[in-house]
């Protein structure tokens, strides 16, 4: 297939990312074209004794993956509370559905958090430095690479957001560590 736009294939098979999809696991050139030029906002900070509470809030959301599982949630959320909770069996399409609202609300994304019930992946590192959130928040672990692609995007990156406990993998400049 050809389309009208000029392309550089070997510019963006150079241009490799590895990811955890379900199928072969390698992107190329068009998912990180911009990934560079992207600033997020470094003034936008979260106090961890706000993570308890938030964490509470999407967790007791009554949800298809409170009732059933095997679907993949994602929350857009001010500091203190969520605004809004998209979900789907894939998780990519839970992370568009948040981007699509963001886009007909005209919701600016420099002072909010993205959680999502699924693995911290390359792919879910992309989409949320593209949507220009500064915060990344998981229940769930997370891969190196995307720990890496994290820390050179400068996204604050937590995994593992439990309870109390919470691992801080990048940006943890961002967070106030005021919790016990």
């Amino acid at each position: 297939v050809r389309t009208e736009r000029e392309t550089d294939f070997e510019a963006k098979m150079k241009r490799k990312i590895r990811t955890s999809g379900c199928a072969e696991g390698t992107a190329y050139g068009d998912m990180m074209e911009r990934f560079d030029s992207i600033r997020l906002d470094p003034d936008m900070r979260l106090r961890a004794s706000q993570l308890v509470p938030l964490s509470k809030a999407i967790n007791t959301t009554p949800s298809l993956y409170l009732s059933a599982g095997a679907i993949h949630g994602c929350v857009l959320c001010d500091a203190d509370r969520p605004l809004v909770y998209m979900e789907d069996i894939g998780r990519h399409n839970a992370v568009d559905k948040i981007a699509g609202w963001m886009f007909l609300n005209k919701v600016a994304p420099d002072d909010k958090i993205f959680y999502t019930t699924g693995r911290l992946t390359t792919e879910m590192v992309i989409k949320t430095v593209q949507m220009r959130i500064p915060i990344l928040v998981s229940r769930s672990g997370f891969t190196n690479e995307a720990v890496a692609l994290a820390r050179q995007a400068g996204l604050t990156l937590i995994g593992r957001a439990k309870g109390k406990r919470f691992i801080a993998l990048s940006g943890e400049d961002r967070i106030i560590f005021d919790a016990d």
